[in-house]
């Protein structure tokens, strides 16, 4: 009978074990959903940001505490204690916000995921990639030093047998020597004799060049695709694509002036003085790693002067010269606001797609040609638009039509845009 009985404790404390660890990783996957919903915009785990560090914040402040502290930080800093006072003090009088509505088990769960450190990555896994690449390497030079020795014979091959061919036909007394071949009056001869070839070669030879030349001069001061390299990379796929921040939050001066504008750095700083190390999935399919963005945003701080350490300002700036994209010619007039505020155009239409752009490029060609085009298709939204109401009126039936294109209300006069 004993002999089952100790098997049996020992199957019962290892299932326990698994229970036990399977309960405190999803305490730790729960954490870190809360973590990133109520604290990461102050809080980081390995460093300070608007408040401190919170990577084993359980081995530094009482358990009773920590839930007193998180639910209402505010009460007990006026009640005097000692501790909230020292944390209030430090950080220059900023108050955290209260989270009443988190319970002591989501408390417990946040808890659990500061205090968890990942295990460190084996060591064997990187040997075995690193053996498995130079395995694959090896097996590549060898296929290739094969197929040349096997070039190498084939080509010897041929030349033996060719000298072998030669002397049999010499032993045999058979001449190998080709036949003479008729002379006959070179082509170009033959051309040049013929007035009508010249002339129609001459017709054609001028035409194609002509066609070529306009090509040419028409693609002049047209920049489609023109995609430079910024000094600072900037992902419109991250920004306007994964975290769908709107266009004009940035390019904020589009609403009301002739020209969208580069955003200010202070823009960037809005989100990134919190936001120091780039959390999102890597994009392997274009070579960029998380390292590589996060390198990014320090060249943001170094050109505002951010203290990462310090979590202020140091006064110390580096001008950034960013490259333009969309140029017009001086002679031409495009004011955004009229067509991002009125019209109600969206970003997309003149500048593709952006939320999918890893670098930024001129998608239209932004020719004249290609803005007329949307004058003649583009009806004028004038619901609601008291601006619109008496000429859209009056022109709707001139033009016997219910909607008035940007044409039919005077788009193609040649003032509205050149002045």
């Amino acid at each position: 009978m004993k002999s089952f009985v100790f098997p049996f404790l020992f199957l019962m404390s290892l299932l326990t074990t698994f229970n036990v660890a399977a309960q405190d990783d999803e305490a730790i996957q729960a954490g870190k959903k809360l973590f990133n919903a109520n604290c990461a915009a102050c809080h980081k785990l390995n460093k300070r940001a608007v408040g401190p560090a919170l990577k084993g914040v359980s081995a530094k402040y009482d358990k009773e505490w920590l839930y007193s502290w998180i639910k209402n930080s505010t009460a007990m800093v006026k009640s005097g204690d000692a501790q909230a006072v020292a944390i209030y003090e430090e950080y220059n009088g900023s108050v955290m916000t209260s989270f009443p509505q988190l319970s002591t088990t989501d408390i417990d769960n946040i808890i659990a995921y500061t205090d968890y450190t990942p295990p460190a990555p084996v060591a064997v896994a990187g040997a075995a990639v690193a053996t498995t690449q130079a395995s694959s390497s090896l097996s590549n030079t060898l296929i290739l030093v094969a197929l040349t020795m096997v070039f190498l014979v084939l080509v010897v091959m041929l030349f033996l047998v060719q000298k072998t061919l030669i002397r049999i036909a010499a032993a045999s007394g058979v001449d190998i020597t080709p036949p003479a071949k008729p002379k006959r009056t070179p082509i170009w001869q033959a051309f040049i004799h013929n007035q009508f070839l010249v002339m129609v070669s001459v017709i054609l030879l001028l035409l194609s060049s002509a066609y070529f030349v306009y090509g040419f001069f028409m693609q002049v001061g047209v920049d489609q695709g023109y995609m430079p390299v910024q000094p600072i990379h900037y992902s419109h796929k991250i920004h306007a694509g994964a975290n769908q921040i709107e266009c004009k939050y940035c390019h904020s001066s589009a609403r009301v002036s002739k020209h969208s504008g580069i955003p200010s750095l202070n823009v960037c700083m809005n989100c990134h003085q919190n936001i120091a190390e780039y959390n999102g999935e890597e994009d392997l399919e274009n070579g960029y790693t998380k390292d590589f963005y996060t390198k990014e945003i320090k060249k943001l701080y170094a050109a505002v002067g951010w203290d990462e350490t310090n979590q202020a300002y140091t006064g110390e700036t580096q001008p950034v010269k960013w490259v333009r994209i969309h140029n017009l010619p001086d002679f031409v007039y495009f004011n955004h606001a009229q067509h991002v505020q009125v019209g109600e155009i969206a970003c997309q239409k003149c500048h593709g797609p952006v939320e999918e752009m890893e670098i930024m490029y001129q998608y239209s060609p932004l020719t004249m040609g290609w803005c007329i085009n949307c004058h003649r298709e583009t009806n004028v939204k004038v619901e609601d638009n008291e601006y619109y109401a008496k000429i859209h009126e009056s022109l709707s039936k001139k033009y016997g039509v219910e909607k008035l294109t940007v044409a039919q209300m005077g788009g193609l006069e040649c003032g509205k845009c050149h002045y």
